[in-house]
């Protein structure tokens, strides 16, 4: 466990920042239900907006807590903020360090690739389930203060837990990009192209005429399609972002441990 834990004292100042900006941003606008979800003139300035704008960017029902806080909360911010940490944070696991030639010198000591390369990824796995925690706790703390006491902790539980999970999918990409190529480009890359392409997918293609079938295959609508807030975690999103996750480490591993690292 040695390797996990000096990732983890390597990187806690990014971590914590990465933490506390996340759960900041959505809890400034979970306060904000009173004055947006609660507002008349604003439900009024909703109706005029064209219908699949509405449907993807989340905001129908925007006077109900849930609705509101899938939408503002949870539908685009927080999410592209947790994945683009997730990328960062996987392509930093293998590819930041092979392109800058410290790898080999880690791999110098008493520790297999295997083992490295594990234990790298088990911090970035462990930081997002703390991450997720963080978040989940401040959003039931203001539950009263901003008056969507209706939301049940259980709900925020729910698609607190489906966000980490949605995270661990972009960090697993992003590190298997990285393990399987030994390239920074090729990892960035990786993940944000399906981060983009993943978001398109799942609000503004299926607007399209024969393009909605695009949302079943978007990492998004696997975090937030089967309503988390209202049905609680859905068993078969979250087996699917976390297999994937589970397959694309694995694969990532496999790979890194049978090529050559770049010097």
């Amino acid at each position: 466990m040695r390797v996990f834990w000096k990732t983890v004292r390597d990187n806690r100042r990014g971590w914590i920042g990465w933490t506390l900006a996340v759960t900041a941003v959505a809890s400034m606008y979970a306060s904000f239900w009173t004055s947006i979800g609660k507002n008349p003139e604003m439900a009024k300035a909703m109706e005029t907006y064209p219908e699949s704008l509405k449907e993807a960017l989340h905001l129908q029902n925007l006077n109900q807590p849930e609705s509101y806080l899938a939408s503002s909360v949870f539908g685009l911010l927080v999410p592209m903020l947790v994945a683009v940490f997730a990328v960062s944070a996987g392509v930093k696991a293998i590819a930041s360090d092979e392109e800058a030639g410290t790898l080999d010198l880690v791999l110098a000591h008493p520790v297999s690739r295997v083992s490295l390369a594990l234990q790298r990824f088990g911090a970035i796995a462990a930081v997002l389930a703390v991450m997720g925690t963080v978040l989940c706790l401040a959003i039931i703390g203001l539950r009263g203060p901003a008056e969507f006491p209706e939301v049940a902790p259980s709900k925020i539980m729910a698609i607190c837990l489906q966000l980490a999970l949605f995270g661990l999918f972009f960090a697993a990409l992003s590190y298997a990009a990285g393990a399987w190529t030994g390239k920074r480009i090729a990892a960035i890359g990786t993940g944000a192209a399906v981060v983009v392409l993943g978001y398109l997918a799942d609000s503004f293609l299926p607007q399209i005429e024969g393009f909605g079938w695009t949302e079943s295959i978007s990492p998004f609508d696997w975090y937030l399609g089967g309503e988390p807030l209202r049905n609680g975690v859905q068993p078969g999103h979250a087996a699917l972002l976390l297999g994937l996750a589970v397959l694309l480490a694995a694969a990532g591993t496999w790979r890194f441990n049978r090529r050559d690292v770049t010097v």
